[in-house]
């Protein structure tokens, strides 16, 4: 069965094609369920707008009404969902709880501190102890605000970190517990696939075979997330197989429907 719930669209500035191309690949390429996440739109005070990272608020119901509307034309074919990505931002999560009954679900993917409004650290490019801490505490505190459904590429913040060193295993057997604790499912992130084969990443990298050994003595689903950018990546459909294969062979159940 071929599922998959990380999906962006052209409107957070650094993912490309139109919802319908994401759908119709999707139909092709033999899956059953997309769910589109596209980046949450924060609504800033300040009226800040990103351009490289996420969508406005104003074009958030364009986003519903395009998703829904490829639902219905779709629905003989292929389930289709509606959700958003969301950092842990909590100077915003009075907003989030009133919007979030409009979508499906919503995706924990911790990308920045607190805030990405005046350039503060994108956990994409950590490289110290005092970096992944942050990730770690911020990870941990959005698992337990209840919000989200599953944790997204859980390894991220190992993106750029040069080490598998005892502060990462440490705190990767923090968030497996807490994750374990609030009931997460923890993403494989095909994206970090697809850039590991490129040579993208600067350190470790993820997905990271060490990681998901840990996540393994945790009683954790996984589950496959294309986190597509582009339509021709829902298309990669082998290696989807090779990361199932790889997470059975840990023990570790891959769910593939919940919503």
């Amino acid at each position: 069965m071929l599922t998959n719930y990380h999906t962006h669209t052209s409107r957070c500035f650094h993912a490309f094609g139109e919802d319908e191309e994401y759908v119709r690949t999707a139909v092709e390429s033999g899956y059953s369920i997309l769910g589109f996440s596209d980046h949450t739109p924060w609504p800033y005070t300040s009226g800040y707008v990103s351009k490289s990272e996420r969508m406005p608020v104003s074009q958030m119901e364009e986003y519903r009404q395009s998703v829904l509307s490829l639902k219905e034309k779709y629905k003989d074919e292929i389930k289709i969902r509606l959700g958003l990505e969301c950092e842990y931002f909590p100077q915003f999560f009075g907003w989030l709880r009133d919007v979030s009954p409009q979508f499906d679900y919503l995706i924990l993917g911790n990308h920045f501190e607190l805030s990405d409004e005046h350039g503060e650290p994108y956990y994409g490019h950590a490289s110290t102890k005092k970096q992944l801490i942050s990730y770690t505490e911020n990870t941990i505190k959005g698992m337990e605000s209840g919000m989200f459904a599953y944790l997204a590429h859980p390894e991220v913040v190992l993106a750029d970190y040069p080490s598998f060193d005892k502060d990462v295993e440490e705190c990767m057997n923090e968030i497996c517990m807490a994750g374990q604790k609030n009931g997460m499912l923890f993403e494989y992130n095909m994206y970090g696939v697809i850039k590991k084969q490129r040579g993208v990443f600067k350190g470790l990298g993820y997905p990271y075979d060490r990681v998901w050994e840990i996540v393994s003595h945790y009683k954790i689903d996984a589950i496959i997330g294309v986190d597509a950018h582009r339509p021709e990546q829902l298309a990669k459909v082998e290696n989807i197989r090779k990361a199932k294969e790889f997470l059975r062979s840990l023990n570790i159940n891959v769910v593939e429907e919940w919503v």
